[in-house]
């Protein structure tokens, strides 16, 4: 059963937007490095460029946007009570941003003060955020699986946060932690939590509800969104054992993260079947970028499942690499790109309708951004997308490549941009109806 949406819930629009407005710049400049590094950037997943793309594509594009759909979401989904969600994202979004900064230069430039200025802005940034998430999720009377989801993904994210920030302090400080974990144990629990516990898991939960609302599908099988999130949590579970002094098993570790592999393959698959039997034919660009996403997340897991099987491809120092540009650009950016074109005209017009938008004429919520202009963006995506993943296999692509992804994130900005304007137009215009009614005079 579906939670009931209570949009009087929605925060102010300042609220999402300012989150959504800053994700892209991130993506720009993640692409503006790797066109300046060239082939340098994928000589290995430890080269500075390369931890520093990463960074800003995960912490910021990816996290900005995420938590800006999160304080919408759970208001609107959860009818939860949200915290003075204007000053949360005052305080909350500068931090993420100065503490993406910080991070992505410090990977750049190998200076340890910066690791340590981003572990503590992170640390008040999403201790903040996360207290309230967790607050308002477990206050509220609604229910369904959509809210359960929601509440391990907040998990989830505290639980990479904390990792992270271990991380950071440590290189911050040159202080090793072989003597509890080796630094890579620590990275690849870390980064499984990230985005397996955190992004997959939002993703999940997110999708129960609006796959079949806005792409008009079947709904997910009620076994299936049982399955998932308990699965993908035991997988998480079971791959932080190898922390432990016993968890140090190749074969078992192989194991753990096939099951969840399998898990997000399937997941995909049975996303894609739903879209394939949709009400509506026509598809849209949202669609679109689920379907690309869902199969970008298919062929993450049969890489991953090819690189086991063949032990030497997996050990080639570009196989993390490849694995990454399908996680983040090819998944997790394209369910993000495809959301935020459905959420800014939806957030439009509900907001407009809030203040009195009867009163004067206003576009729909097709006409927030130009259908051309997402479509020409979407393409430019996947583009950009075949291109990263070409460089990977022939590093002198790192240049076009990272010049198409920093195009398709400036033509993104712009079209926010573009709807963020259309939204402030028309408030205008219905402030002064508004004000010119109040002064007419009244007949006696």
């Amino acid at each position: 059963m579906q939670p009931t949406l209570s949009f009087e819930q929605a925060p102010p629009i300042s609220v999402p937007y300012r989150f959504f407005l800053t994700a892209p710049v991130f993506g720009i400049v993640a692409g503006l490095i790797l066109a300046v590094l060239g082939p340098a950037a994928f000589e290995s997943r430890w080269a500075p460029g390369a931890l520093a793309m990463t960074h800003l594509i995960v912490v910021d594009f990816m996290l900005q946007a995420m938590c800006g759909s999160l304080l919408q979401f759970v208001a609107v989904v959860a009818g939860a009570n949200i915290w003075r969600p204007r000053l949360v994202a005052h305080l909350v979004h500068p931090l993420i941003t100065a503490g993406a900064i910080f991070l992505a230069t410090g990977f750049l430039l190998e200076h340890p003060p910066l690791f340590l200025a981003a572990a503590v802005t992170f640390s008040v940034a999403l201790g903040l955020f996360l207290t309230v998430m967790a607050v308002a999720l477990l206050r509220t009377p609604a229910r369904g699986m959509s809210i359960h989801v929601l509440r391990l993904a907040v998990f989830g994210l505290l639980v990479t946060v904390v990792l992270g920030v271990v991380l950071a302090t440590t290189l911050g400080l040159h202080e090793s932690v072989q003597s509890v974990w080796s630094l890579l144990t620590l990275i690849n629990v870390h980064v499984a939590w990230g985005l397996g516990g955190w992004a997959l898991m939002l993703v999940i939960g997110v999708s129960y509800l609006v796959v079949p609302m806005f792409q008009l599908t079947p709904s997910y099988p009620v076994w299936l969104t049982r399955l998932l999130p308990a699965g993908l949590l035991l997988v998480l579970c079971l791959w932080s054992l190898q922390l432990l002094p016993m968890g140090e098993s190749q074969a078992w570790q192989t194991g753990v993260l096939s099951a969840g592999m399998l898990l997000a393959a399937g997941y995909a698959a049975t996303t894609l079947w739903l879209q394939s039997r949709r009400r509506r034919k026509q598809a849209d660009v949202t669609l679109m970028f689920w379907r690309g996403a869902m199969l970008s997340l298919l062929a993450l897991a049969a890489s991953w499942l090819l690189f086991a099987a063949l032990p030497k491809l997996g050990e080639h120092a570009r196989a993390p690499i490849w694995l990454g540009v399908l996680a983040l650009p090819g998944v997790f950016l394209s369910v993000i790109v495809g959301m935020l074109y459905k959420i800014m005209p939806f957030l439009n017009w509900l907001h407009l309708q809030q203040q009195g938008g009867t009163v004067t004429t206003q576009p729909n919520m097709k006409q927030m951004i130009p259908e051309g202009a997402m479509r020409g963006q979407m393409r430019l995506h996947f583009t950009a997308l075949a291109l990263l993943l070409a460089a990977v296999l022939w590093p002198a692509l790192a240049l076009p490549a990272g010049l198409a992804f920093s195009a398709a994130c400036i033509w993104l900005e712009w079209n926010l941009i573009g709807a963020a304007r259309v939204y402030t137009r028309y408030r205008d215009r219905i402030r002064a109806t508004v004000a010119a009614a109040a002064q007419t005079p009244t007949q006696p």
